[in-house]
């Protein structure tokens, strides 16, 4: 499912996942804080300047002739890389390991034949020159301050020969000496945890981007209108009683509209719901439609129920068929007895009218699966469920059954004949567009009137104040309307 996205999109996802970011940016502050104050050694520099002069400028002692300094600053960069010539490094790691012994210096650097390795003591060593002087800078770090300062003292010692030798013009001076300096340079702690914040920061930026831009799962109803070019019967944001606890996705614990808190936005979804369902079966003799879903635990079951309750408000004889008779749940949402129902009504051991639940609510008759029968799909696909439903629409105004997923068994592929048309609940963030995609063919090869999606368990994807606006507003609306028409 290709995706695109804008500013708005961005702030909107990142925003959704600002915990996460936050955490991630704290953890790796925190990881980088720890390995540079715990793990990472202290670090310690010295530094010596040292100055070029050109061949006249040391048998005149000249030091003020304007040519002999620009021809000084020409041989720094000779200079500068001659001083890391590896014979340099070799004679400087000699006279390291006589003054501070083997063991010493190897603890500081690579050894390579008894002496240190030109290359480790090289990494140790920065050489630069200073803008527009005749001036050289070298500055040595190691674990060890001493040893930082003897570095430079002995290169400072042992390379005016070798450049003697190498280049045989000028030569190189020294004022003053290294000094050991015991403030360490390395490592720097606070810059180190701003690196390791910003690290965790971005990282987990990043993976929020590629898990979401990945993710092929419902999130934008229009999407899926635009993909499959059928109605969206209506969206139920997440919402959860205060009593309500649900274990291992079992919809026995479903939310329904009897309850007294439920939010008045859900309760208006519904009824939107039940608008749009009489508008799709206006075209149909039957008023008979099922409620199904892709995969289990996303939320037909609740679904179908609410829709029941909502069409029951309207004082509609309304009857709620559990058709799910492998995982059935109806009747603990409605802590209602199973022992007989569907599957006993079908296979003739009990009467339609001994195994319904009368007025469950006002309005709302409840058939329930009935006990675990082996085979649900024959079931279904008889003549003889054919024809209950076909009596029992001359009784009830709706009927409505909640039927298995789609991509899990056939069972609702065999009840085209006694219904109008099917609906098909979305979890959002689970339910996938190949979901759909397999749903749809199904659906299709078995010729059932697709009546569209309902999008189940929406997040607040947008700003949450919108949302309290939006339900305030409606609710101001239709309370002002109503009071409004009492009085007319």
């Amino acid at each position: 499912m290709e995706q695109s996205y804008n500013l708005k999109d961005l702030l909107s996802l990142f925003i959704r996942k600002i915990w996460w970011i936050i955490i991630g940016a704290v953890v790796g502050a925190s990881a980088m804080f720890c390995y540079s104050k715990f793990y990472l050694p202290f670090e310690y520099s010295s530094h010596i300047s040292m100055y070029v002069q050109s061949y006249k400028d040391i048998n005149t002692n000249n030091s003020n002739n304007y040519n002999d300094i620009n021809n000084s600053k020409q041989l720094i960069n000779t200079y500068i890389e001659g001083l890391k010539d590896d014979a340099v490094m070799r004679a400087v790691g000699e006279k390291l390991v006589e003054q501070y012994g083997y063991d010493t210096i190897a603890g500081n650097f690579r050894m390579e034949d008894g002496n240190v390795a030109p290359d480790s003591l090289k990494s140790k060593i920065s050489i630069t020159s200073v803008t527009d002087t005749s001036a050289l800078t070298i500055v040595s770090t190691t674990k060890n301050a001493d040893i930082s300062a003897s570095i430079c003292n002995i290169l400072a010692e042992v390379s005016p020969e070798f450049i003697k030798n190498a280049v045989g013009v000028g030569a190189l001076r020294t004022i003053d000496t290294a000094k050991s300096y015991y403030e360490p340079v390395s490592p720097n702690v606070t810059k180190n945890t701003i690196i390791g914040f910003a690290g965790g920061f971005m990282l987990v930026v990043l993976i929020v981007f590629i898990i979401d831009f990945l993710d092929n799962t419902v999130k934008d109803s229009e999407t899926v209108n635009g993909k499959y070019e059928k109605a969206i019967i209506g969206e139920i944001q997440t919402f959860r009683h205060k009593k309500s606890k649900r274990k291992n996705n079992d919809e026995s614990n479903g939310d329904n509209l009897i309850t007294k808190d439920v939010p008045f936005n859900i309760i208006e979804s519904y009824k939107l719901i039940r608008t749009n369902t009489v508008f799709s079966l206006s075209t149909s003799e039957k008023k008979v439609f099922a409620v199904s879903s892709a995969n289990p635990s996303e939320g037909k079951s609740t679904t179908s129920a609410n829709i029941a309750i909502a069409f029951a408000q309207t004082e509609s004889k309304v009857l709620l068929i559990d058709a799910d008779m492998r995982k059935p749940v109806i009747h603990k949402m409605f802590s209602l007895t199973n022992n007989s129902g569907l599957s006993t009504v079908i296979g003739k051991m009990n009467t339609f009218e001994e195994s319904v639940h009368k007025n469950v609510i006002e309005n709302l008759d409840i058939l329930s699966a009935g006990p675990n029968a082996p085979n649900p799909s024959e079931l279904l696909a008889s003549e003889y469920f054919e024809n209950l439903i076909s009596e029992l629409s001359q009784k009830y105004d709706y009927i409505i059954l909640d039927t298995p997923p789609v991509n899990v068994v056939s069972d609702v592929l065999t009840i085209k004949n006694s219904i109008a048309g099917i609906m098909l609940v979305l979890k959002y963030g689970s339910t996938t567009y190949d979901d759909i995609e397999s749903c749809m063919k199904k659906i299709q090869l078995a010729d059932i009137n697709m009546f569209g999606f309902i999008l189940n368990e929406i997040e607040n994807k947008h700003n949450s104040s919108y949302y309290k606006y939006k339900n305030k507003y409606d609710y101001g609306y239709s309370y002002d309307y109503g009071e409004k028409a009492d009085k007319k």
